[in-house]
């Protein structure tokens, strides 16, 4: 059974969504509802969740802070269900590391399936392809890199830094790019911390170091120069 939590302050949409979810498919999902920000975020500490539903406009503790403050500590997915519907809010919402965003009045088999699908991919029951670049593999869904024949233990943010470069193999990323993907728009992290990860995701792939090449004045490129 997967266990989501439903920060939403009209109780009319708490219990139809409840009410929807726990009747869709016998014993599949359970839905804690918290009332406002500060009750969501006090479950969340509290409690393990598959999926995060929020609300924005709440009072107190919105659903942007409760996004950001979750996003500290936990990778589960998010989504916002709100009547935000500007570009502006959505992108902000994106920065602070929700994964989907529903505008209100929205179909219940829409979120239904929403969240159906972040819940797999989070739980890597949908694969994604091992990533390589020469003798360089990254497979997302084990979490395992090998640097030629060699295993390779990298950090999180590593890990994560690696990934988005072999995804885009042959493309330069800035250090924007890879800090908002990291951190988001609202962090007091230096951006010199990417070049920090860089340094040390090299060092630990030895002779591949060469496969990552600072491009000045714009970031970092994947290359294999024998392709």
């Amino acid at each position: 059974m997967y266990r989501i939590l439903l920060v939403e302050d009209d109780p009319d949409i708490r219990e139809v969504i409840t009410d929807y979810f726990e009747a869709k498919e016998k014993d599949r999902f359970a839905v804690d509802c918290a009332k406002d920000g500060d009750a969501g975020l006090t479950l969340a500490y509290e409690r393990s969740y598959d999926a995060l539903l929020l609300d924005i406009m709440m009072p107190q503790t919105d659903g942007f802070e409760v996004c950001r403050e979750v996003r500290r500590e936990s990778d589960v997915p998010i989504i916002f269900i709100t009547a935000m519907a500007a570009q502006e809010d959505m992108l902000k919402g994106y920065a602070l590391g929700c994964d989907d965003y529903v505008v209100k009045p929205f179909p219940l088999p829409v979120l239904y399936e929403k969240v159906c699908a972040l819940i797999k991919r989070s739980k890597g029951l949908v694969r994604s392809p091992v990533l390589t670049c020469g003798s360089l593999t990254l497979d997302p869904n084990s979490g395992r890199v090998t640097s030629g024949d060699a295993k390779i233990a990298l950090t999180a943010k590593e890990f994560s830094i690696l990934k988005i470069l072999l995804e885009n193999k042959n493309k330069v990323i800035s250090r924007d790019r890879l800090f908002r993907s990291l951190w988001g728009y609202d962090s007091d992290i230096d951006e010199r911390n990417i070049d920090a990860h860089i340094k040390n995701i090299r060092k630990s792939l030895g002779e591949n170091a060469r496969l990552i090449r600072t491009v000045r004045g714009r970031g970092y490129i994947m290359e294999d120069r024998d392709e």
